[in-house]
């Protein structure tokens, strides 16, 4: 009896899941367009004002580095550009590039394609 009452949270929640979507970062690696496109926003919006190629900022990780302080997933690095980090210079940038929040999975797909070593 308790597995039919828990059906209808189980179908919600996997309904959830699958309204993810797919990860646009991981295909946009393959994309030459793509990627002139992340790194155009990534140095017209992230490297002039906090984050470069190279840190300089004590404050500001370094993005190349593959260490993830906010989680290293496609699907981590995208909800921490879109929504920002509290109490950090870290805004949020959901809905506010140019290209809407799929300039953010182009930036994702840069920064992966130049980080070294991961």
């Amino acid at each position: 009896m308790a597995l039919v009452r828990l059906l209808p949270s189980w179908v919600v929640l996997m309904t959830l899941v699958g309204c993810a979507g797919p990860d646009p970062a991981s295909g946009y690696l393959e994309d030459p367009e793509a990627l002139a496109r992340g790194e155009s926003v990534f140095t017209g919006t992230c490297s002039g004002y906090c984050h470069g190629m190279n840190v300089t900022i004590a404050d500001v990780p370094n993005l190349f580095d593959c260490t993830w302080i906010h989680g290293g997933s496609n699907r981590d690095i995208y909800t921490t550009i879109a929504n920002g980090v509290a109490g950090t210079r870290m805004v949020a940038f959901g809905g506010r590039l140019p290209d809407g929040d799929e300039d953010i999975w182009k930036i994702i797909a840069f920064l992966k394609s130049e980080a070294s070593g991961c």
